[in-house]
């Protein structure tokens, strides 16, 4: 989605959101807060989309004190923009049309641990780190990482990711159901905590992943894992990327059941050595780990280390201590800032893609080419394991020639994605910035989501400008 798109969008404004904030502060008092520096936190602020503020945050504290806010804002005609942590990356927490910024920080609790089960219940404010500090002492934990601390119910609703997709999967795979308060303030819940349903249509997946556009999330039922055994770490560097991708998809291939493989490019390692002090070699790099008993984390290692070394892979920089593997994976974790050293003062503008696996390398490659042709400096990362990869471009903002030039690469980016037959967003979703890519990747299928938003919004209160364009 070009920037000028954006900025040209002049949604009509509705001409109930007065009232609406005036019948929420009535209820709910001074958790509806109007001041412009708390609207302007729960906006986009953290690429060069521009920020758009709601006309109130209101801050929840209970399931139905959202069914109360949706009731209220359905009858003024009030838009509705859910906020967890503010963490994501596509525009999806602006307010184009206005209205109540939901912050939905304050339930975060955890509802139920179901040990016997690996199944856990939690409120949607909940941070991933925090719900594995609850969990420390069961001997679980929930796996997806996205590296940033966000929140759970945000975490579903753009189906995240994370470093152990590749082994656990993504939030697609590891909420059972939800409970969620719909546009018309009804409460549903989509499914019990049986394992398996052939009960009606699959209303937990069409929540997850939908962005807050068709219902709230108010609970999450999770699975979760024991915690391994044997954890190793390390750092394996390669000659050249391709070689990095290469050993990525003949271990995918022969199935070595890696927990962890991040690929770093030469940019990203000399950013993560002078930001968190590492010493490794600036060549491109995969980060990796292995889960299980200590024998079978042997043989992992072992099998994974003849495929790096037929592909002029290092030797295997080993990471078992706790505060070994913290420092490795928080370097990994903090790119999008370390990034930042290579180009002091610039804008970090991250995107993502995802490929089937066999074409990781073609499509990294010709990222790469396309990069460096455009006269941009763009290091790479990414969760190469389910061929996922994100570029973070480092732009002036105040240089129109290189905005241009990022947007016409983004777009270059999205449409290669697609052509080798993945995805514009591996796991940043839609939001706002890829509105403009979804029709090139799922055509007519677009408007049956349209079709479905319609059905369950008809009023289009529900984050409205997001994923589409109503008509």
């Amino acid at each position: 989605m070009a920037l000028k798109d954006i900025l040209a969008e002049r949604p009509v404004r509705r001409s109930g959101i007065a009232a609406a904030v005036m019948a929420l502060k009535a209820k709910f008092g001074e958790r509806v807060v109007t001041g412009e520096d708390v609207r302007r936190a729960h906006a986009h602020s953290t690429t060069y989309i521009p920020n758009q503020m709601p006309d109130a945050v209101f801050f929840a504290e209970s399931e139905a004190e959202v069914q109360a806010l949706v009731l209220i804002c359905g009858e003024h005609d009030t838009p509705i923009v859910p906020f967890g942590t503010g963490s994501s990356l596509e525009g999806h927490i602006n307010a184009p049309q206005g209205g109540i910024s939901l912050d939905l920080s304050r339930m975060d609790k955890v509802l139920a641990v179901h040990a016997e089960d690996l199944d856990c219940t939690v409120e949607p404010g909940i941070t991933r780190e925090a719900l594995n500090a609850h969990l420390r002492d069961t001997g679980l934990f929930f796996p997806i990482d996205p590296g940033a601390n966000a929140s759970l119910g945000g975490m579903a609703s753009t189906r995240a990711s994370g470093t152990n997709a590749v082994r656990y999967g993504t939030m697609r795979d590891n909420v059972i159901g939800v409970t969620a308060v719909m546009a018309d303030g009804k409460i549903i819940r989509t499914a019990r905590r049986a394992k398996k349903t052939s009960a009606g249509y699959d209303l937990t997946r069409l929540l997850v992943g939908s962005e807050g556009t068709l219902g709230i999330i108010t609970k999450l039922n999770l699975k979760l894992y024991g915690i391994p055994e044997k954890i190793l770490s390390g750092v394996v560097s390669f000659p050249s990327v391709r070689d990095a991708c290469d050993t990525v998809i003949q271990t995918i291939q022969t199935g070595i059941p890696v927990a962890r493989i991040e690929l770093l490019d030469a940019q990203s390692m000399e950013a993560a050595n002078a930001y968190a002090g590492l010493t490794l070699e600036a060549r491109p790099s995969l980060f990796l780990e292995f889960h299980g008993s200590p024998a079978g984390v042997a043989e992992q290692a072992e099998m994974f280390a003849m495929i790096a070394g037929e592909h002029g892979g290092s030797e295997l920089k080993a990471a078992e201590k706790t505060e070994e593997r913290a420092k490795l994976w928080k370097a990994r974790h903090d790119m999008y800032w370390a990034s930042m050293t290579l180009r002091p003062g610039a804008r970090a503008i991250a995107t993502d893609v995802c490929v089937p696996v066999s074409r990781l390398a073609d499509c990294i490659g010709e990222t790469q080419a396309d990069i460096a042709a455009s006269g941009l400096l763009g290091p790479i990362i990414g969760h190469v394991g389910d061929g996922n990869f994100h570029v973070t471009l480092l732009l002036d903002e105040t240089n129109s020639a290189e905005i241009d030039a990022a947007e016409a690469f983004m777009a270059r980016l999205a449409e290669r994605a697609v052509e080798m037959d993945g995805t514009c967003t591996g796991e940043h979703g839609v939001g706002q910035g890829k509105r403009g890519y979804l029709r090139r990747e799922l055509g007519d299928a677009v408007d049956v989501m349209q079709t479905i938003k319609l059905a369950l919004d008809p009023g289009n209160i529900l984050n409205p400008g997001k994923i589409f364009t109503l008509p």
